[in-house]
């Protein structure tokens, strides 16, 4: 089969942040997982990839989803994780404001109850709205969400920033919330 960089990140996204389990792969406490046990448990589950094809993605992912350890034996997701990992992110200030997308049909119960991770570890967020907006639109009709991490931080709820630039924190209590319509 030809090397299809979209399927093979939907691939890597599935055995790095919630199943690795399918293909038998072991992650680190971090979420770090041997590229070349990646490679051979991916072949035997009769997914054949190559080191350049992984690299590829890796190198030409729009969302940055996945991140090679400096020694370049090591390959994990930057966020997203589902399965119990501690990326060792260091808590960091975040911008005054956040933008969170999603779609029109959830605002209410947000707002009652704040955003919550759901099946992932840490609730994402967006530096931008752009972001937000394309994120709520894979969900329905979007709307955005602006978060007052300035306040958040303030009363010392923590932030950290993934890889690829994705802010993230537990949960954003609904008095920190307020929404902007989708442009």
């Amino acid at each position: 089969m030809a090397f299809d960089p979209v399927r093979l990140s939907k691939f890597l996204s599935l055995v790095l942040r919630h199943q690795p389990d399918a293909i038998g792969l072991v992650l680190d406490a971090q979420g770090w997982a041997i590229i070349d046990d990646l490679i051979a448990r991916a072949a035997a589950a009769g997914t054949v990839l190559s080191r350049a094809d992984l690299e590829q993605v890796v190198a030409t992912s729009d969302k940055k989803r996945f991140t090679v350890s400096q020694d370049g034996q090591r390959i994990r997701a930057a966020q997203g994780h589902s399965v119990a990992v501690e990326l060792g992110l260091t808590p960091r200030e975040p911008p005054a404001v956040l933008y969170h997308g999603t779609a029109t049909r959830f605002v209410e119960a947000i707002m009652a109850e704040g955003l919550r991770p759901q099946s992932r570890q840490q609730v994402h967020l967006s530096w931008d709205e752009a972001t937000a907006v394309n994120v709520g639109r894979r969900h329905g009709e979007p709307i955005v969400l602006r978060v007052d991490a300035a306040a958040m931080h303030r009363d010392r709820l923590k932030f950290f920033v993934a890889d690829n630039g994705v802010w993230l924190t537990d949960h954003v209590p609904p008095e920190y919330l307020s929404v902007d319509p989708a442009p």
